[in-house]
């Protein structure tokens, strides 16, 4: 258990702790915000190594769902993007070709995978001077879930032009695969630029590995099917004994269809919720996920157990609950009971050598520490805990804006918590009003505007940030000198110990850091708060006066470094995920312009700001 107050550097320890044994390590959070913040921290520490990002791809999921009491089948809807997607592929193959591989990751690792051994199985491999049919490669690319597209060339797919095939792996970023034969040799390798096909290098050896992490061998998708047609033939004998006839009708049409897909095109709509029959599971047992292909001794870091863990163990609930109807009603077969994430003793059962991370840990991780907790109490910066002070609760808002008026004065940031969200926005409202620049922050606004929102309030386009608790962990913003809780003898989720040392510590990066806490009463969790930040404030002041230490602000990048860990480049004209897309339309009108008339330089230069743009809906 690493115990550290904010700002001491827990980052640097865990990275000091990865250099040290030299073992493949997976960081896990409980966002992707928080993930994409770490990923870039890690990327910056280790550049050599294979540093990985893998959250869930989808910029939107509607997942299929029945309600029974309106008979209403909500039909499963997404949009994968396609540089998640590459990432996340990406993750896996440096997993099984390198042993430096650091993975930070969302809650997204402890979801079905797809088996490590038929991905493995699957990857293929040429070398110059091999004896291979053509057709045998292009066939072998199909069975990898590469699809052929000889005009356009997204990752994933693949050309065709003679005796010249060219493949774009779905984890490359830049680089794609020519592959020249001579009769029924390959005679060159070459890695290329994947619009201007301008050579890079030759290879002697090139391995592929497959494009999607549902892929099977045919004897194995063969079973699967014998395996679900099997299924289908007890559910429907389960149906006429309970004189369920559209329920029977129902499930045996769709399955019937899904088989004949998977059969003819090796997948179907949904074909994860047959990942047991794939897999050649038991009936309960865990499904494979990204921890299954780390090697036995990896080490997990617990980013902020105190949230991770818990929602670790509530994952499954809300999945079982939401597929019980569907197999109740016909929809999916009770298999698809075992396309899941894992449960909490599945994700403890799978877990090697584990280190919790936080400030305010939970009971369950001290206990499973088992006493061996490291304080990491000790900030590198000399800065204390910020001074809490207590004011009235009335009149508390007209206060709080006398002291925004001292910050801004001196160019500082504020931070303003409250209760609900309507309280968030009229309380930004309000002070816009009275001419103070603020803005507000709930879980309304998607990730990306977050992420812009927290920049400028840093960039000092606006002084004052009004949220609820989703500053509470987060990104680091060391402009910030003031922090106001209002209602903070409100006990609750929102104003409990763990909460209120939270919030306080937003302020902790700051020299000029303080805390007004807002009731008109002291509550159990703001004593407690007080009593921890006050030990903490002893023991810096103590090490600061032995080591003759001066206390000074922290100085972090903007959140700009984060878009430029994940190749974004945010622009100032929008941010709207509906402009974005219609720009990336129009880039793309002018990219296959240009290339259509040879203007190769012209094609890549607008290839580019394409990338940009997409980029920019990486983390929605």
């Amino acid at each position: 258990m690493l115990l550290g107050v904010t700002g001491s550097g827990k980052t640097f320890t865990m990275a000091n702790v990865i250099q040290k044994t030299n073992r493949p390590a997976l960081i896990l959070a409980h966002n992707k915000t928080l993930a994409a913040q770490l990923y870039q921290e890690f990327k910056e520490f280790f550049p050599d190594n294979a540093v990985e990002y893998f959250v869930s791809y989808y910029d939107y999921y509607q997942p299929e769902a029945y309600l029974a009491r309106s008979d209403t089948y909500i039909e499963k809807d997404f949009a994968i993007n396609a540089e998640i997607n590459r990432m996340r592929l990406s993750a896996t193959r440096s997993l099984v070709e390198r042993n430096d591989v650091i993975i930070v990751s969302s809650i997204s690792c402890i979801y079905g995978l797809g088996e490590k051994k038929h991905y493995e199985q699957m990857v293929f491999s040429l070398k110059t001077n091999q004896e291979i049919f053509r057709d045998r490669l292009l066939l072998q690319l199909v069975m990898m879930h590469f699809t052929r597209a000889d005009m356009d060339f997204p990752r994933g797919s693949f050309r065709v032009r003679g005796d010249i095939v060219e493949v774009f792996p779905a984890y490359e970023d830049k680089n794609c695969y020519r592959i020249e034969f001579f009769g029924d040799e390959v005679e060159r390798i070459s890695v290329i630029d994947p619009l201007t096909g301008r050579v890079h290098e030759r290879v002697d050896e090139l391995k592929i590995y497959p494009g999607s992490h549902h892929v099977t061998p045919e004897e194995v998708r063969e079973r699967a099917l014998l395996s679900i047609a099997k299924e289908l033939d007890d559910r429907i004998l389960h149906y006429k004994d309970k004189k369920a006839y559209a329920e029977e009708i129902r499930i045996k049409q769709r399955t019937t269809y899904d088989m004949e897909m998977i059969k003819e095109m090796g997948f179907c709509k949904g074909v994860e919720n047959y990942s047991l029959h794939f897999d050649e599971r038991q009936v309960g047992q865990p499904p494979s996920c990204l921890i299954d292909y780390f090697p036995e001794d990896f080490i997990l870091f617990v980013d902020e157990s105190h949230q991770t863990v818990p929602q670790v163990r509530a994952m499954i609930h809300g999945d079982r609950s939401r597929k019980t109807p569907l197999i109740e009603f016909g929809f999916r077969l009770p298999s698809a009971f075992d396309n899941r994430p894992l449960s909490f003793d599945e994700f403890y059962e799978k877990k090697n050598q584990t280190i919790y991370v936080s400030a305010t840990p939970n009971e369950w991780e001290i206990a499973e520490s088992g006493g061996e907790i490291i304080s990491q109490v000790i900030r590198p910066t000399g800065l204390l805990d910020p001074e809490i002070e207590i004011r009235k609760g009335e009149n508390q808002l007209d206060d709080c804006i006398n002291e925004i008026a001292k910050e801004t004065k001196e160019e500082r940031r504020v931070l303003v918590t409250c209760l609900t969200k309507k309280l968030s926005e009229e309380i930004t409202t309000y002070l816009k009003e009275i001419g103070v620049k603020a803005k507000y922050l709930h879980s309304d606004i998607k990730t990306l505007e977050r992420m812009q929102i927290i920049n400028d309030l840093r960039m000092g386009k606006f002084d004052v940030l009004v949220g609820i608790n989703l500053l509470r962990e987060g990104l680091d913003i060391p402009e910030v000198s003031l922090v106001a809780i209002l209602d903070a003898d409100r006990e609750g989720f929102l104003r409990s110990e763990t909460a209120l040392i939270q919030t306080c510590g937003r302020a902790a990066r700051n020299i000029n850091g303080r805390v007004i806490l807002y009731g008109d009463k002291i509550t159990d969790s703001m004593q407690k708060c007080i009593d921890v930040t006050t030990t903490r404030r002893a023991i810096q002041a103590k090490h600061n006066k032995e080591h003759g230490i001066t206390p000074k602000s922290t100085t972090a990048s903007s959140s700009k470094s984060l878009f430029a860990a994940l190749d974004i480049v945010p622009k100032k004209e929008s941010v709207d995920p509906k402009a974005i897309e219609k720009k990336i339309r129009k880039l793309e009108q002018a990219m296959n312009k240009a290339a259509g008339s040879y203007q190769y330089e012209e094609a890549a230069a607008l290839r580019d700001q394409i990338k940009t743009y997409s980029n920019l809906l990486l983390l929605e």
